[in-house]
C-alpha cells in the first residue's frame, strides 16, 4: 500500500466539502411545502406545537436532518474511495450495493461503505449481505485464486472488527479509515479539512433556510390556520393522510 500524502487529502476534501454544502442548499430551493407536509403531523400536534412557524421550524429540521445524513454520507464514501485509490489503486465500484474495490497484500477486497452506524432495517442488511456475497463470486470468478474479502465499511463509531453471521468483515471508524490509508491517526486527520471554510458555507445556508421558513410559514398559514390564527390540524391531517377508497375493496367481498 502506497503513503498517503494528507496534503492530497486536504485539497479533496476542500474541494468537495464545498459540494455538499451547495447540494444542502440545492435541497433548499427544490422543497415544496408539499414535500414539508408529508412529515407525521401526529408528532409535531403531540409536541404541543401552535404557531405556523414553529410548525415550518420542526418539520424543516425534520426534513433536513434525514437530507443531511445522506449527502454528508455520499461526501464520506467520496472521500474514502480517493483514498484508497491513492494508497492502493482502489476503484468504485460497478457491482450492486458495492462502493469500493482495491487490492492490498493479496487480498481483493470489496466493500460497501456506510456513513454510520445506525443504518438500515433488517432487508436492508439481508440484501447487502447477498451484495456482499455476489460481488465475491464475481470477483472469484473474473480472478482466481485470489482472495476476497466482502467488508462493511462504517465510517464513525466504536464497534470493535469483527465477521457478521453473515461471512462479511464488519469495520469500524478508525479501523475502517486504517483499512483504506494504513493509517492510524487518519480518521483524525481528516476533521480539520472537513471544517474548511464551514463558518461562511452554513451562514450562507442559515440565510437560504430561513427565507424558506418564512415563505412556508405564509403559504401555511393561508392554507391550513383559522381565521383567528390557529392551525387547523384537522385540515392538515385531511392533506397529509386523507385517501379513503376502502370502501370499494371491501365490497369485492359481498
Amino acid at each position: 500500500m502506497e503513503q498517503l500524502e494528507l496534503d492530497d487529502v486536504r485539497q479533496y476534501v476542500n474541494q468537495h466539502i464545498i459540494d455538499f454544502h451547495q447540494r444542502k442548499i440545492a435541497s433548499l430551493e427544490q422543497l415544496t411545502l408539499k414535500k414539508l407536509l408529508s412529515k407525521n403531523p401526529y408528532l409535531f400536534k403531540a409536541k404541543h406545537i401552535t404557531t405556523a412557524g414553529q410548525l415550518m421550524e420542526g418539520l424543516l429540521d425534520a426534513f433536513l436532518s434525514s437530507s443531511e445524513e445522506k449527502l454528508f454520507g455520499d461526501f464520506l464514501e467520496g472521500l474514502a474511495v480517493f483514498i484508497a485509490g491513492k494508497t492502493a489503486g482502489g476503484h468504485k465500484s460497478t457491482a450492486q450495493g458495492i462502493d469500493l474495490e482495491f487490492i492490498d497484500r493479496g487480498v481483493h477486497f470489496v466493500v460497501s461503505i456506510k456513513s454510520g452506524p445506525n443504518w438500515g432495517n433488517s432487508s436492508q442488511h439481508k440484501k447487502l449481505a447477498q451484495d456482499l456475497r455476489s460481488a465475491v463470486i464475481r470477483v472469484k470468478q473474473a480472478r482466481g485464486g485470489l482472495r476476497v474479502e466482502p467488508v462493511l465499511g462504517i465510517c464513525y463509531g466504536k464497534t470493535r472488527t469483527s465477521y457478521t453471521r453473515d461471512g462479511y468483515l464488519k469495520v469500524v471508524g478508525q479501523n475502517f479509515w486504517t483499512l483504506i490509508s494504513n493509517n492510524q491517526s487518519l480518521y483524525t486527520d481528516i476533521i480539520e479539512p472537513i471544517g474548511y471554510r464551514a463558518k461562511e458555507h452554513n451562514e450562507a445556508f442559515g440565510g437560504g433556510r430561513g427565507q424558506v421558513v418564512n415563505k412556508f410559514t405564509g403559504q401555511f398559514i393561508t392554507q391550513f390556520c383559522d381565521i383567528d390564527g390557529a392551525i387547523n390540524w384537522n385540515e392538515l391531517v385531511k392533506f397529509n393522510s386523507g385517501n379513503y377508497d376502502l370502501d370499494s375493496f371491501l365490497s369485492l367481498g359481498e
